[in-house]
């Protein structure tokens, strides 16, 4: 326990029996909340107060454009955000693409760490930094190499599956950013280009596994799929977890990739309008600062709601170290 915390429980403790604090805990109590401070004055200007202007917002009439013509709305943007078609079709896209990518990239983040941590594998840290170095790379820089890479005709995934006999490149070949289902797959294809980071947080999971279990479940004849289910996964749980609430958080945020690629138009046939396009379109592009307010807390309402799903099923699948059976 820490001396801050030491001082401050001594003052509170001095506190509830009637006596008086000694002055040295109260002056170390008093350096400890003027360390803290700059973190305290940094939430309050940085969070607590946008996110009360951004709920005040929410009930206002509030144009960009016309700031002085500002009314109050009451509940009417909230109602609008529940009743507008864009709002559900921008839902609907973003689901879609979470059920798509989350577990795609999960599954190849684990991948890639079990390849890595292999002591079959040479060459470990030549590996490590090839896979992560993509994630390095600036976001719009890779979106715009990507867009080249799934070029209908000149770009090279069109060009290797064309090998195979599929006319992939001719005029009725394949279109990654025209068709409202491979747009889905364009997309994942740059999210795994950022797949380093919960890769490195798997393979550091994964090398504090104890080896010793290995070890005994292979004397007693487990093959390498047993030892994974057995004690590979249920000892990487909470790293799982962990990627697995940070990607939903993202996914449920996407917003560059589609951006950058189609703007506000949410083509092809609205599959690209996500959740904060159609916040951002309402905001910052038409001006409508007070819808786009309560579209933000529609957006921070359904991230709350999945994510507390994610949390409430992880008691039946997540297991800790410091449980006992």
């Amino acid at each position: 326990m820490s001396d801050f915390t030491d001082a401050l429980l001594t003052a509170r403790r001095g506190r509830r029996s009637g006596r008086p604090a000694s002055p040295m805990a109260r002056r170390e109590a008093r350096w400890g909340y003027a360390f803290i401070s700059p973190w305290i004055i940094g939430f309050v200007l940085f969070w607590a107060v946008p996110i009360g202007a951004s709920l005040v917002f929410s009930m206002l009439d509030f144009q960009l454009t016309d700031p002085d013509a500002t009314t109050f709305a009451g509940g009417s943007n909230w109602e609008r955000a529940l009743s507008d078609p864009d709002t559900w079709t921008a839902l609907a896209a973003t689901f879609r693409f979470t059920v798509l990518f989350l577990p795609l990239s999960l599954v190849v983040a684990l991948g890639l760490a079990l390849l890595l941590n292999s002591r079959y594998l040479k060459f470990t840290g030549l590996f490590r930094l090839l896979f992560f170095a993509p994630s390095m790379i600036p976001l719009v820089a890779g979106i715009l190499i990507w867009q080249q890479v799934l070029n209908p005709q000149t770009g090279w995934v069109n060009r290797l599956i064309g090998l195979s006999g599929i006319d992939a490149t001719g005029a009725e070949g394949i279109r990654w950013f025209d068709n409202p289902v491979l747009v889905l797959f364009a997309f994942s294809f740059i999210g795994l280009w950022g797949i380093g980071n919960s890769m490195i947080i798997n393979l550091a999971g994964l090398q504090g596994i104890p080896t010793q279990l290995y070890e005994a479940a292979a004397i007693d004849g487990a093959g390498w799929w047993r030892r994974l289910r057995s004690i590979t996964l249920p000892l990487l749980s909470p790293v799982m977890f962990y990627n697995l609430v940070i990607g939903s958080v993202l996914i449920l945020q996407y917003f560059v990739v589609p951006w950058v690629l189609f703007g506000a138009t949410g083509r092809p046939a609205g599959a690209s309008k996500f959740l904060l396009v159609h916040f951002y379109q309402e905001a910052f592009v038409f001006g409508n600062m007070g819808y786009g307010a309560a579209l933000a807390w529609f957006i921070f309402i359904v991230v709350a709601v999945f994510t507390g799903l994610l949390f409430g099923t992880a008691r039946h699948w997540v297991h800790y170290g410091t449980e006992r059976s």
